[in-house]
């Protein structure tokens, strides 16, 4: 719902430079991914400001989480006995 929230906003243009072997790199990725440069850019931002405002987990970390959750569920519950 959240995600679906954010594709619905509007966005605002803004000008930066960066490392031609970063801008190819994330070109490649966002090519091999089937997704937007755009796209990828505000994850990053994203990813960034969560990181460095510590108001939420972030994302990785949270599937680790919860891909463990599911794969060794029966296990966390035997050792809650």
């Amino acid at each position: 719902m959240q995600q679906a929230q954010r594709e619905k906003t509007a966005k605002v243009k803004f000008a930066t430079q960066a490392d031609p072997v970063v801008l190819q790199t994330l070109k490649s990725i966002a090519a091999s991914e089937g997704r937007q440069i755009q796209a990828l850019v505000d994850e990053a931002l994203r990813d960034y400001i969560e990181r460095k405002t510590g108001n939420t987990p972030r994302r990785h970390v949270m599937d680790a989480f919860r891909n463990s959750m599911e794969q060794y569920d029966s296990l966390y519950r035997e050792l809650a006995k």
